[in-house]
This record gives structure tokens, sequence and C-alpha cells, in this order.
């Protein structure tokens, strides 16, 4: 049972009465009596909201920042109208809208109610329960009831470092030799002989060919292809924190159908590093299987988070995404070494292990490094991290007391990153160090560079 605002009203109506009235007590009385036969008489001819039925339809994926459309079908059973109030309860980040609505159904009929959704963070976002308030002929009082009507919309990473895909594909055909320029690649893979041209160089010279054919031929090459690329991401504590800015991504119905789109407008702050590294992953996915490799994806802190392996090229993008979607940082230090076993459990033959975490060097030092070894000795690594855009901010400041005490902290910071992004190229190790802004097309661009120097 409810009451209504109407009823507020009427007693405070009837307090003026009693205070007015020659005989208080009586008046009192009636007041409470009318009061009273009239939240009876509404909650008596109030339509039933126990029998309702609903159903729900609609769209179940959605691009961060894109909106997604739930429709709530509201069928009354019963042979009484039912009238008033419907709330719909989303989490507080689905965005929902109307959170109320008004509600008028008569006895056997239905109606529709069409809710949109605008999520503010990746994950599921599942409906929490309806609430219906049916209102009787007098409008004092109301039967309420809630009712499960379970539904979840799952929100997509925006994927918002695909604007520089073209670009990178753009210089992967120039190494792979399928430009108009014809620029040949520099890989480890044979490709074709052709005629010797001043400018070639001499020791790509093949001597039996020449020798075979009276003329000098040279040997072309080719980046390298059906290698493995196995990205890891590191879900741990040191991944919640927020830097640089939260780009919010055009809305569009492009991401319900699994197409992304690349941003449109600019930024409101506070994007975990999280999603930034897996925005990086997603455009190092998305131009590994362009080139021909066979990518992995592992998230991992203590246990593992998401594991997706043997995609192809048209679906990986899709199975991606699905997997990131509901991953959250944990707020707890990530287990280097079982990191690490669970990489050479599943990596059994030799690939580039992109490792997505940050550098941060107390972190490294007591994690990552001393089993790192094991990792390197056996696999290509490519360690890439987010930098915090504020911290270089900080360190060029002097202009007050507290300025410089914070730019004394940033200037040690930016040392211990320094420090560590040392250590592991003293092991072989490739390092990406970004700003959050930065990190996708650098990751991309190191990419490029192993495949042009035949190192996968």
């Amino acid at each position: 049972m409810a009451l209504t605002g109407r009823t507020g009203l009427i007693a405070l109506a009837g307090i003026v009465v009693v205070l007015f009235a020659p005989r208080p007590g009586a008046a009192l009385a009636g007041v409470c009596l009318l009061l009273a036969s009239g939240i009876v008489v509404d909650l008596a001819f109030a339509g039933a909201v126990r029998p309702l039925r609903l159903h729900r339809s609609g769209e179940t994926l959605v691009r961060l920042g894109g909106q997604a459309t739930v429709e709530l079908v509201v069928e009354n059973p019963g042979k009484r109208r039912v009238r008033g109030l419907l709330r719909d309860a989303w989490p507080p980040s689905a965005g929902a809208a109307p959170r109320e609505a008004e509600l008028d159904v008569l006895g056997g009929e239905r109606r529709r109610i069409v809710v949109t959704l605008t999520p503010t963070r990746r994950g599921d976002r599942s409906s929490v329960a309806v609430t219906v308030r049916s209102v009787g002929p007098l409008g004092l009082a109301a039967r309420q009831g809630s009712h499960r009507a379970p539904w979840t919309v799952r929100v997509l990473p925006p994927f918002l470092s695909r604007k520089h895909l073209p670009s990178r594909l753009a210089r992967l055909r120039e190494l792979d030799g399928q430009h108009p320029a014809l620029v040949r690649g520099q890989g480890t893979e044979f490709d074709s002989l052709r005629e010797y041209v001043v400018g070639d160089d001499v020791r790509s010279i093949d001597w039996r060919a020449t020798a075979r054919r009276h003329d000098v031929v040279v040997r072309t090459w080719r980046p390298e292809r059906d290698r493995r690329v196995l990205i890891v991401l590191d879900t741990g504590r040191t991944s919640a924190g927020r830097v640089g800015d939260a780009p919010v991504p055009m809305a569009g119905t492009e991401a319900n159908t699994g197409l992304l789109a690349p941003p449109a407008s600019r930024p409101a702050p506070g994007w975990p590093r999280l999603d930034w590294s897996m925005d990086a992953a997603l455009l190092l996915a998305a131009l590994a299987a362009r080139a021909g490799d066979q990518v992995d994806f592992l998230a991992y802190d203590r246990a593992v988070r998401a594991w997706v392996s043997g995609a192809s090229r048209t679906e990986l993008l899709s199975m991606l995404v699905n997997a990131m979607a509901p991953i959250e940082a944990e707020l707890i230090e990530a287990d280097a070494q079982g990191m690490v076993a669970s990489i050479l459990s599943r990596a059994k033959r030799r690939c580039l292990v992109v490792l997505l975490t940050d550098l941060n060097s107390a972190a490294m030092d007591e994690g990552l490094m001393p089993v790192l070894a094991q990792l390197s000795s056996r696999h290509l690594v490519l360690v890439a991290g987010v930098s915090d855009p504020r911290v270089a901010a900080m360190a060029g400041r002097r202009g007050s007391v507290e300025e410089v005490y914070d730019a004394a902290a940033a200037e040690q910071a930016q040392l211990g990153r320094r420090r560590i992004t040392a250590r592991l190229r003293r092991h072989g190790v490739e390092v990406v160090d970004a700003p959050p802004e930065e990190i996708a097309p650098a990751l991309a661009d190191a990419y490029l560079a192993l495949k042009a120097a035949g190192r996968l």
C-alpha cells in the first residue's frame, strides 16, 4: 500500500477544520474517519498489481557512449483498470530514461513502454525490478508491488583508436610489398626473385639464380605471416588508476551490430588505465589480424579473467570486445608468477607476448622482474604502459612552494619509470611507454617495427 500526496493535502485541510471546530475531538474523529474511508475505497477498487505480466525485448549490446532501446510490455490479465505509475529500476550507470512512466492499462489489454539506455560504464547492466503503483479512483491510496523482468545489456568498449587503423594498415601494405609504390618488406620469409636494379642491397643477390640466368637476380622478402601474438592484460590494482581524459564516443547504432565507430567529441575526465589498455589491445589485434597473424588474448591478475583463442580474422574483434566488456580492475596485487605460468602453459611455441601493464617501479620490482627471465627466454616480450600526463605537467610547475614539492615527487616517479624501462630493455624486452591518447598508435608502431625488422 502507498499513500498519495492528495491524502496529505486532505489531512492538512482537516487540521484547519479541527482548529476552528467548536468540538475539536469530534472534528478530529470525523476527519480521520473520512480519510480512512477514502483509503479503504481506493484500495478496494484499485486495479490489482500482482497479476500483471511483464515482458521485455530489445537490444542486448551497445557501445560505450551509444544508446540502446529496451521495450517493456505490461499485460493486465485482470478485469479492473490499472492506472498509476511504473518505475523501471536500472543501475545509475545504465543511464535509463525515463525512470518513471505513467501507466494506464485496461483489463485484458497491454501497454508498451520504451526505455532508452545511455550507459556511462562498460560491463553488463541488468534491470533490478519493475515497481507498479496502481492508484484508486479517489487518488488517495494505491496498491504497490514489484516484479522481476530480467534483461541485461552488455556495454562494449568503444574502440576509439580505430581512427588510427587505416594509416597503420597502409604502412603494413608497404612492408608487405602490396602498395602501388612496390616497396619491398625486409622480413625473413622469401617472396620472389627479380632482376637487380641500381640501389638494391647487394646482400640480397641470389648467386645461384644469377648463375643460372646469366643475369644478376635479387631475392625479395616479405614480413612474416602466421605468427602468434598473445596480448596479456594486467587487471590488477595498478590498472584501476584513472589517467588522462575519457573520450566520449559518438552515439550511434553501428556498435549494436558489432561495427565500432571512431569518436566524435572531446573528452570528459577520468578513464582507468585498464580501459586505455583495452583500446590499445583492440587496435593491435585488428592490425595483427590483417597482417595474417594469429591473435590470442588473456586477462589476468590472480586468476584468468578472460581468455580468447583461435578466433578467425572476421570474428576476432567481436569476440575481444565481448570478452573485455565485463572485465573490471581488481583491487589486489597481480600475481606475476601465476601470470607467467599461465602464459607459458598457453603459448608452447615462440610468439610475441604483449603485456599491457603499468610501469610502476615498486610493483614491477616485486612482481614481474623476478620472473621475467622465464618469459623472455622463450618468447619475444613487449611491455606497454600508460603514463599519466598529469605527472609530466606537475613536474614542469615551479610557481610556489607546494608546486616545487609536487614537481619533486613527479620527477621521482618519472625517474622510476625510466629506471624500470632501462632494466626491461637490458633483458631484451621491448618497451612502449606513452600517454593515454598515444598508447594505442605507439603500440601499433612498435608491432610494425618488429615486423619490418623480421623479429617475429
